[in-house]
């Protein structure tokens, strides 16, 4: 857990636990889960003129037309990634789409490893300076194009994304485990959380779980 420090820290935590609390009663059950949301100070990694919003259940804009996804869906991703993962203290996970590096601390609670991409590299800096307060020695940052995963590593025990394209992308699930799941946003107008489970014999099945809003899917870098 991170320690606060001093009495604007503590007030946080009593807000963060509060924020906790209120996602648990929007459906999110798992106790790990909410323990990392009451970990993470979000107020971090948000512009200081923000900052006092910081606990609402509500996304905000981090610049270069990026967004700090709700508490809910972050909390919400993380869920699904569990339900599918027996050890997670022994997996390893990949986000796409750092964005300010908030959602990349909440799964470093959760998972052994962490890998997260992000596309710009004004955010991929963002992000690193957001981080090393918390040193998260089980977290790697990779700048790249999300929309190819991260080639050339291991299969991945999960895959969770924060922005939504047409569908899921094809080199997501060639780098998806076999046994693994992967949590993305998915449509170009309505969008939609979808679960995509793969079998022990590579077979990929898909399910939505419900209505989203996320940032466009965009290849390349910049």
């Amino acid at each position: 857990m991170l320690a606060p420090e001093n009495r604007d820290a503590l007030a946080s935590q009593r807000v963060r636990d509060k924020m906790a609390e209120r996602i648990g009663q929007q459906g999110v059950r798992d106790a790990r889960v909410l323990q990392a949301m009451a970990t993470v100070p979000r107020h971090l990694f948000l512009d200081p003129a923000l900052a006092s919003r910081a606990y609402e259940d509500a996304a905000m804009p981090i610049g270069h037309g990026q967004t700090i996804s709700r508490p809910y869906i972050v909390a919400r991703c993380a869920e699904l990634l569990l339900e599918a993962i027996p050890q997670p203290r022994s997996a390893t996970v990949l986000e796409i789409g750092t964005g300010c590096g908030y959602a990349a601390a909440v799964l470093a609670q959760l998972f052994g490893t962490v890998v997260s991409i992000e596309r710009l590299r004004p955010m991929h800096e963002l992000a690193r300076a957001n981080l090393r307060p918390l040193r998260l020695p089980n977290l790697r940052l990779v700048f790249g194009d999300g929309s190819l995963g991260v080639p050339g590593q291991p299969p991945f025990d999960g895959i969770v994304a924060a922005a939504a394209g047409a569908n899921v992308p094809a080199p997501w699930l060639a780098q998806l485990r076999n046994e693994g799941r992967l949590v993305a946003p998915v449509g170009t107008g309505e969008q939609r959380l979808v679960v995509v489970n793969k079998d022990a014999a590579g077979r990929v099945s898909q399910r939505t779980v419900e209505a989203v809003r996320f940032v466009p899917l965009k290849p390349g870098t910049g």
